[in-house]
């Protein structure tokens, strides 16, 4: 091979590698973000199903549909 052609093998295998990291690394972190919004979905449905239930259990108007008391 002559100079030019090992020159710009090296480049793109440097390259290859770069993108690699990159990819690992986001692989990484879109494990992690899945991981948290799984935990916080849970959560949501934790919270709403409390919500219901108190005001299943209270037997008032919800706070979200009361008129504010300037009206």
């Amino acid at each position: 091979m002559d100079k030019q052609t090992l020159e710009r093998t090296e480049r793109l295998e440097e390259a290859v590698a770069h993108l690699a990291r990159i990819a690992d690394d986001l692989s990484g972190i879109v494990a992690r973000q899945e991981g948290e919004i799984a935990r916080l979905t849970r959560r949501i449905d934790m919270l709403m199903a409390r919500e219901a239930e108190r005001e299943s259990e209270g037997g008032t108007i919800p706070l979200a549909d009361q008129r504010p008391p300037h009206w």
